[in-house]
């Protein structure tokens, strides 16, 4: 069951994803509260996506790295929930090994890709507030499509290297993961063999990938503080204030639960807090950015209020 066989041990063919309980009537709740989770956060993006798309006067910088930012939830939460919704009610939870491969490696390259997003999204609000006159010619669309493209690159790539450094570790059993999903923390625990230069390379890997862009970050808003607090006028100091807000919102969520998970030593891990942990950073920053900036934006309100307005017309 699930073991390929070799010459002198038996290699894991598929893993069971052993998920938040094993208890049926729990699952069937779980499975309706998560399965609002997933369609809101699929609604919200959509939504924002669909927005910016729509109103020519949302086709600027800002709004094409939220739309991007929307972009990236979307796929994020799909790579996981799903198959965490059909495991819930079914009765197998096995997932093969080259599926474990691809989740564990698109999870990755998303998660990636959005934490060097918020990198070029303090960048954007940097030149907007620092540079307010020059911002347009600054931030053109050659650039802006670059630094979508690089954030890719820089995804794709880094998710290739934490998933090779995985997956390419012996499995011979056990093969069950007590996760919802092939998370890599997770399955590297049972890998049979002492994996401990094997941790230390991929934390290396996820505290740069952490730290350089939290530090960037950080250094884009003392610049733009120091901006605002020139600004003469409390209305105008306020209105900048409010364009970072949101930004700085999803970057504490995103980042403070990710951070606890990648970065912290082998020896603290711990399954069942880990498991809930990963599912906030996973399904309720997805969730929370589309409220985050509906809620704030003013420009995103209108439109909706425009796109409605058609759809009553029409």
């Amino acid at each position: 069951m699930g073991m390929i066989p070799g010459q002198n041990q038996s290699w894991v063919s598929e893993f069971i994803l052993l998920g938040f309980s094993s208890d049926p009537t729990t699952n069937s709740i779980l499975f309706t509260v998560f399965l609002l989770i997933y369609l809101s956060s699929v609604t919200g993006n959509g939504l924002i996506i669909m927005l910016i798309c729509v109103d020519t006067q949302l086709h600027t910088p800002m709004y094409f790295f939220l739309c991007i930012l929307a972009m990236l939830d979307v796929c994020y939460v799909t790579t996981t929930m799903p198959q965490m919704l059909v495991h819930l009610l079914a009765k197998s939870k096995a997932i093969s090994f080259a599926g474990c491969w691809l989740q564990m490696y698109v999870f990755g390259a998303m998660a990636t890709t959005e934490c060097t997003l918020f990198v070029v999204m303090a960048y954007d609000r940097y030149v907007a507030i620092c540079y307010p006159l020059h911002y347009t010619v600054i931030l053109n669309w050659g650039l802006c499509r670059q630094l979508v493209t690089g954030t890719c690159v820089c995804g794709f790539l880094s998710a290739l290297l934490h998933t090779f450094f995985t997956m390419s570790l012996p499995y011979c059993g056990p093969n069950k993961v007590n996760h919802y999903f092939c998370e890599g923390p997770s399955v590297r625990s049972l890998a049979c063999m002492d994996t401990q230069l094997i941790e230390r390379v991929d934390q290396i890997l996820s505290v740069f990938l952490g730290v350089t862009p939290l530090s960037l970050i950080g250094a884009s808003y003392i610049l733009i503080a120091k901006a605002i607090l020139k600004i003469k006028s409390t209305q105008a100091r306020c209105k900048s204030f409010s364009t970072c807000a949101s930004h700085l919102t999803v970057v504490t969520f995103f980042y403070g639960p990710a951070s606890y998970i990648y970065m912290k030593p082998n020896s603290s891990y711990s399954p069942e807090r880990d498991k809930q942990i990963s599912f906030f950073y996973n399904a309720f920053t997805a969730l929370l950015n589309p409220v985050v900036y509906n809620l704030r934006n003013k420009d995103i309100k209108r439109a909706f209020l425009k796109v409605m307005g058609h759809g009553c017309v029409d």
